[in-house]
Formats: structure tokens, sequence, C-alpha cells
């Protein structure tokens, strides 16, 4: 399935997500055009990442197949 038509079918999607689900996807939308265009200092970058790596130590993370259970659930 090209491009087009997996835009046009999430945008069908789209229209059966309910009110929460709906304003995560907006604010993800939003937050990444923002952030794209931003630059974030080399400080904030490495902080970022000692973040994920505590998270990751922690175990706070989702296997691959976890997220895919999880992805499937959106929208019911």
């Amino acid at each position: 399935m090209d491009l087009q038509a997996r835009k046009y079918k999430f945008i069908q999607k789209l229209f059966n997500v309910n009110e929460v689900l709906f304003e995560q996807l907006e604010n993800i939308l939003i937050k990444e055009t923002k952030e794209s265009f931003e630059r974030i200092s080399l400080e904030q970058y490495n902080k970022e990442l000692d973040e994920a790596e505590a998270d990751i130590e922690a175990g706070n993370y989702s296997s691959m197949e976890e997220a895919r259970k999880i992805a499937s659930q959106w929208g019911k």
C-alpha cells in the first residue's frame, strides 16, 4: 500500500476514535511539528539520552510485541 493510500485509510480511522485518543494523536502531531523546527542543545540531547538509558535499566520499556498489542487497541 502506498503512502497516499495509507494516509487516506488513517484519516478514515480518525473519524471513529474517541476524544481522548484524538487529543493524544493531535498532541503528538503538534509536538513533532514543533520539534522538527527546533534544535535542542547538546546538553539537552545528552540529558534525554541519559533519561532513556535509565528507563531501560529500570525496565521501563515495552517489547515490540507488547507495543503492537497496545497499538492494536488504539481507536477501539
